[in-house]
């Protein structure tokens, strides 16, 4: 059985996402595509990664099975509603939007009495650079995937949408679809604001010697490496999950004010050992091992492909040269970092020599 995919916005993720599909069966999808770019289009049918490219979104999406929605958030909804005009019954469409909220309350009456889909969908992964150029067959291998169905979708919709998600290489999680955007309002969008804040901060309140700017390439800018994504994004982000921002930002200041008051009592060595020791102790219980942010680390992010034997052979490569790694461990949520793998090292001196041996070795490797 051919199935037919349709894929709007043919860009980083877009791209990916068809690269992936026709590397693992080829002969079985049928891929069809739309993208303003019209050049991106004609490079991956000359690829041969798509099969047809769509003037529009319009009736050439038809009779596709999945529809997967690659644009910014703000178009989703307008370019769902152009979808159901055409896609017949049964078609399950998806978006991979980094909020879900709106998107869902919106889209929802959009289907009644429709035997036609909708899941939200969330790759946590992603690159610096952008468009179909920077597009891989990889770009998802290991990386988490949240899913967010509607109440009433079908459990074999569900089922197989989650089959297509790990035919990507991902691992698809099912989230509720109210928990969505509190989760990444919690876990990722805010602790990105705190990092900008920090970094605002330093700057704010620095001498005119700039000890503070100095001093912080330590273990300030390991903490604080986030702060570098794009504004734009992430002014995108900050618009579009308002509400849940405002609502963990609060939380946030009320855990301070928290800390704060204990900070004002004079019998206060308990508490705070408390409250450090509580937090360490969760945080210990995280899958990703890897050395706590607030203690200077040397870290690598490399990208590889998920074959038998792949970490091994970096690791035997780094051995070989006598270049010794404290850590190595696949990063299952990369919406906001690059590469698959995270290396962490003793000193500066041998990030720095295997960054260029890496390099060398034509890994694709990022500070």
């Amino acid at each position: 059985m051919i199935v037919k995919i349709g894929i709007v916005g043919l860009g980083l993720i877009g791209g990916s996402i068809a690269k992936t599909l026709k590397q693992f069966n080829a002969a079985h999808s049928d891929i069809i595509a739309y993208d303003k770019d019209k050049e991106a289009l004609i490079q991956a049918q000359k690829d041969g990664i798509i099969n047809k490219i769509s003037p529009a979104v319009g009736s050439e999406f038809t009779d596709c099975n999945i529809v997967f929605i690659c644009t910014p958030v703000g178009e989703i909804v307008s370019i769902v509603k152009k979808l159901l005009k055409y896609v017949a019954k049964d078609c399950i469409i998806t978006d991979v939007g980094s909020t879900k909220g709106n998107i869902l309350k919106q889209v929802h009456p959009l289907l009644q009495d429709k035997r036609i889909f909708f899941i939200g969908g969330h790759p946590m992964a992603g690159s610096e650079k952008a468009g179909y150029a920077a597009s891989t067959d990889y770009l998802f291998e290991n990386a988490y995937y949240i899913l967010t169905p509607f109440a009433d979708t079908p459990q074999f919709i569900i089922f197989i949408l989650q089959k297509v998600i790990e035919r990507l290489g991902a691992i698809p999680i099912i989230v509720p679809e109210g928990l969505h955007d509190k989760i990444t309002a919690t876990i990722s969008h805010v602790p990105h604001i705190i990092a900008s804040s920090l970094v605002n901060l330093v700057k704010q309140t620095d001498t005119k010697e700039r000890y503070l700017h100095t001093l912080a390439a330590g273990g300030f800018k390991d903490i604080t490496r986030i702060a570098s994504g794009d504004p734009t994004m992430w002014q995108h982000i900050s618009i579009n999950n308002k509400l849940e921002i405002q609502k963990v930002i609060e939380e946030y200041i009320s855990i301070l004010n928290k800390f704060n008051e204990i900070l004002q009592k004079n019998n206060n060595h308990e508490e705070l050992f408390t409250f450090f020791n509580d937090a360490k102790l969760y945080r210990n219980t995280f899958k990703d091992g890897m050395q706590s942010a607030f203690i200077k680390t040397y870290n690598l992010f490399v990208d590889v492909k998920d074959r038998p034997g792949s970490i091994a052979t970096l690791a035997t490569i780094l051995s070989a040269n006598r270049i010794n790694l404290k850590d190595i461990g696949v990063v299952n949520n990369r919406e906001f970092e690059l590469g698959v793998l995270r290396i962490v090292f003793e000193s500066e001196d041998n990030r720095l020599n295997a960054y260029e041996l890496l390099i060398s070795h034509n890994y694709k490797v990022y500070y």
